[in-house]
Order: C-alpha cells, then sequence, then structure tokens
C-alpha cells in the first residue's frame, strides 16, 4: 500500500463568502456551493441543518462552533481552528483538511467517508459512532484520544499513533501494528484477535 491515499484538487470557487453582509444572519438550513470563506469568524457559531458543497474554508475560526446535522460535501478546509468545537450527525464526505488545529474536537456519528486528513494532530479528540470508511489519515496522531464505534474500515493509517487512545468498538481491519504506533491504546477482544491475525499470529 502507498504511503497515503492520492488527493484531490480543491474544487474552484466561483464567489466569496461576505462576513459583513451576513453579520446578523444565521447560516442554520442554508446552502451554499463553491464559495470561498476567507478569514472568517464563526466561533461559538450554532449551525444546524446547513450544506456546503464544494467550498473552500481558509484560516476559518470554527472554535466553540456547534455543527449539527449539517454537511460538507467535498469540501477544504486550510489552517482553520477547531479548538472545542462539535460536529453532531453531519456529513463531511470526501473533505480535505491541511494543516488545521483540532483540540479537543468532538465529532458525534455523521459520515466522514474518504476524508483526507493526514498528518492530523487528534490528540485529545473525541470522536464516537462516526463513519469514516476509507479516510486519510496517514501519519496522524490520535494519542489519548477516544474513537469509540469508529467505522474505519478501509482507513489509511500508515504511521498513524494511537498511543493511549480508547479504540474500543471501532474497526482496525485496516491497522497494521507494525507501521503504526499503539502502546497504551484500549482494545476489545475482538479488536485483539483482529490486530493478532495482522501480524501472522493463529488465534485458536
Amino acid at each position: 500500500m502507498a504511503d497515503r491515499r492520492q488527493s484531490h484538487p480543491a474544487s474552484a470557487t466561483t464567489s466569496v463568502f461576505d462576513a459583513d453582509a451576513w453579520a446578523d444572519q444565521p447560516f442554520s438550513g442554508r446552502r451554499f456551493e463553491a464559495v470561498l470563506f476567507a478569514d472568517a469568524d464563526l466561533s461559538d457559531a450554532l449551525v444546524r441543518g446547513a450544506s456546503f458543497v464544494d467550498c473552500t474554508f481558509r484560516e476559518v475560526r470554527f472554535s466553540g462552533a456547534q455543527l449539527i446535522d449539517t454537511a460538507f460535501t467535498n469540501c477544504t478546509f486550510k489552517g482553520c481552528a477547531f479548538f472545542d468545537a462539535r460536529f453532531v450527525r453531519c456529513k463531511v464526505v470526501g473533505s480535505a483538511f491541511d494543516r488545521c488545529t483540532y483540540r479537543l474536537l468532538v465529532v458525534e456519528e455523521g459520515d466522514w467517508s474518504l476524508v483526507a486528513m493526514p498528518g492530523a494532530d487528534l490528540r485529545e479528540a473525541s470522536l464516537t459512532g462516526v463513519r469514516m470508511r476509507e479516510a486519510d489519515f496517514t501519519g496522524a496522531r490520535f494519542d489519548g484520544a477516544t474513537i469509540r464505534d469508529v467505522d474505519l474500515s478501509g482507513a489509511w493509517l500508515h504511521r498513524t499513533s494511537f498511543i493511549d487512545t480508547d479504540l474500543r468498538g471501532s474497526d482496525v481491519s485496516s491497522l497494521d501494528p507494525r507501521n503504526a504506533e499503539i502502546g497504551g491504546a484500549r482494545i476489545d477482544i475482538a479488536q485483539a484477535s483482529v490486530i493478532a491475525e495482522a501480524l501472522g499470529l493463529k488465534v485458536e
């Protein structure tokens, strides 16, 4: 397997978000397509049922934001801050993250399949009940994070660090313990069997 999944270029944007014009207007329930959000402050925002398609977020602050039942489809995030942000039942399929910060990020349920987050520092993040099939986490750090009941089938986990991570209930079939750091990780019996088989051991 290659070191990381081949990424797709960011979609071209056709308009720019005007923060002044939207100062007092809610994002909830709105649809944005091919919009560039540059240096916008969405800290502590409550966004419910919105849709962002082929949008680019550059240096946007999502700190403390609550994003609920919202879709970010094939979006690009560059240098964004997600400190203490919470995604609940969101669809983030096919989106790419580059040079973002994620301290205390919380993701509950939703579909994050095919996301690209290579090298992401997700220490102390909490991911529960999320679908992350074929996601690219090459070289990412989940040390001390909670990753419970997450579907990581087909995910790219080469050189990924799961030191002291709670992985219980998650699909770890793509995890090769010879090419990842898993010291101190918490796993259940079924996962132990999968990892043992990946090492060539026979579980009887």
